[in-house]
């Protein structure tokens, strides 16, 4: 496999970043990763933190060197997330727990399956338009289904914030999957959390990954959402990568990992556990954000 990939997140406007991103890949197949934790409920960067670990973890086991069954692998992943994300919540005593939205793409043998649950979304580019993208669990796009608003008018709707599927909700997720689609050189795959796509029309949301490169679209594209938003801007994330590139600075060859191994931005290993009712510190989490950071500086860890 040759593709060009990166990743960036800004807080915007809010006290912390609950978004979490990051990818891994063998010599044969690559899963990509964006969680933002629901900052209606408690702890939801623990809920995100926790979903991207749990499935780094599962591809580590599954991934030997490629799935099996990416779709199967893909909802395995999420749901053993979700159950992650409750048996925190009994062993530390919290009258909720936390929870997050997700959107997890596989990509190989030249083609993309994805996942997600609630409204962190996907899109697929080609030629400069989006051949497709995925469908939000949410109170508008409900709305929008059934013909009782119009999508333009669905970033402005008092409720567009009422997420209706997620992982860590007491009721079991629904994971929706999609793909099996073939992909072209040049096609890019971009995951990204609300605070992305609700700032930004369709257009702007793709004119960077069409003009640029990843390595200098998904930068711009995150500032731009942050600076349209101003004061309401949400945490901004977004990883996206670009199938058979050769962008320089930016380009993962998977003939560069030895047999057996995997290349990965996510720690795998589980957050430390607190004492009951201890909440995870502001240090605690920007110590993540910066392994992450000083993992993709690094091109990923082999």
């Amino acid at each position: 496999m040759r593709f060009s990939i990166y990743q960036d997140s800004l807080i915007g406007a809010r006290a912390s970043n609950q978004d979490r991103m990051g990818y891994c890949y063998t010599r044969d197949s690559l899963l990509m990763l964006v969680a933002d934790g629901m900052g209606g409920h408690m702890r939801g960067e623990v809920a995100a933190h926790l979903s991207l670990q749990v499935a780094a973890a599962t591809f580590q086991e599954d991934a030997r060197p490629i799935l099996a069954d990416p779709s199967a692998f893909l909802e395995r992943a999420m749901r053993r997330a979700h159950r992650e994300i409750l048996r925190y919540q009994d062993t530390h005593g919290l009258p909720e727990s936390p929870r997050t939205t997700i959107v997890a793409c596989v990509v190989q043998g030249g083609r993309a399956w994805w996942a997600h649950a609630g409204d962190s979304r996907l899109y697929l580019l080609r030629d400069g338009r989006v051949l497709m993208r995925t469908r939000d669990h949410s109170k508008v796009q409900s709305l929008i289904d059934l013909g009782l608003i119009d999508e333009r008018d669905s970033c402005t709707h008092p409720e567009r914030n009422k997420v209706m599927n997620c992982l860590g909700s007491p009721f079991e997720p629904t994971i929706e999957l999609g793909g099996d689609v073939a992909l072209e050189p040049g096609d890019t795959l971009m995951l990204c959390s609300d605070g992305v796509w609700s700032a930004l029309p369709e257009d702007a949301l793709i004119e960077p990954l069409t003009v640029e490169s990843v390595l200098s679209g998904v930068p711009r594209l995150v500032q731009q959402a942050v600076g349209h938003a101003g004061p309401m801007a949400d945490n901004a994330t977004v990883l996206a990568m670009t199938w058979e590139s050769d962008v320089e600075g930016a380009v993962r060859s998977s003939q560069d990992v030895p047999e057996g191994a995997i290349t990965t931005t996510i720690a795998v290993g589980m957050i430390e556990e607190n004492a009951p009712g201890e909440t995870l510190t502001e240090d605690e989490i920007e110590r993540t954000i910066r392994e992450i950071r000083e993992a993709i500086s690094r091109g990923g860890a082999h």
